[in-house]
């Protein structure tokens, strides 16, 4: 799943919040992973899945804003980590 460093929601456990989270934010990760994605509902499943797939490690690799990353359903989050990762974001943000 793509999320950003700051998100301190899991996606896969808690869609809602890290939804909610992203927008907060103003990321829109999943609008971006929309207009990044070449899928389409007329993709088999399978087609569909590699698409999305594709997508996300495609805005990783580009990862213009140094935010987004993927992670595994069984991922932990570490809120150390986050805060810290939010403190970097903000700082970046202020200093232009």
């Amino acid at each position: 799943m793509l999320t950003t460093i700051d998100n301190p929601w899991n996606p896969f456990t808690n869609f809602d919040e890290w939804l909610a989270y992203d927008h907060e934010m103003g990321y829109d990760t999943v609008c971006y992973l929309d207009r990044v994605a070449n899928a389409s509902e007329e993709l088999s499943d399978n087609d569909y899945d590699e698409a999305i797939l594709e997508a996300m490690k495609e805005i990783c690799e580009l990862n213009v804003l140094g935010i987004y990353k993927l992670i595994h359903k069984d991922d932990v989050i570490d809120p150390n980590k986050v805060q810290t990762n939010l403190a970097s974001i903000l700082n970046a943000q202020a200093q232009g």
